[in-house]
């Protein structure tokens, strides 16, 4: 029969305040003789519950050297620049990382103001404002051209008269 003793000192240095429950009483005869049975070691030796390997900690370890296990997200640069002018004439470009893949690409503004309002309600307002200023600047450009081509049609009439 073996029992572990632990000699007052150690008690208090490595014990919890409180014994638990289930710790057997040992009486000083039967502590003399476990001792006596456990094989001679010198004062320098580790006691059995110094021997054992320390409990690792809860929690992730620290350090550089522990290797991440979380999943790494592959991204991808995509750059898509879309250009409008005061007319109304738009064009896209499309680049992957530093790879051209689409330049110079006509687009019509009805689709861009589509593509605004469906990315982000703060794209589609400046967007909107700018597409607006070209159907008024569009819809002064065709006032002036039907007065021009009324005064036109005017002379033709007054020279086939």
């Amino acid at each position: 029969m073996t029992v572990d003793v632990l000699t007052h000192d150690e008690e208090t240095a490595s014990a919890p305040t409180e014994a638990p429950a289930s710790t057997p009483e040992v009486s000083a005869d039967e502590a003399t003789v476990t001792e006596s049975a456990s094989p001679a070691s010198s004062e320098g030796d580790a006691s059995p519950a110094e021997e054992e390997a320390p409990k690792p900690k809860r929690g992730r370890p620290k350090g550089a050297a522990t290797a991440s296990t979380a999943k790494k997200t592959r991204t991808v640069e995509l750059t898509l620049t879309v250009t409008g002018t005061a007319d109304g004439e738009w064009q896209a470009e499309l680049k992957n990382g530093s790879k051209w893949v689409a330049k110079g690409l006509e687009i019509p503004a009805a689709a861009v103001s589509r593509a605004a309002k469906e990315l982000h309600a703060d794209l589609s307002g400046p967007i909107d404002e700018v597409i607006n200023q070209a159907r008024e600047a569009q819809a002064a450009k065709v006032a002036a051209l039907e007065a021009e081509l009324e005064k036109a049609k005017q002379a033709l009439a007054e020279l086939d008269a």
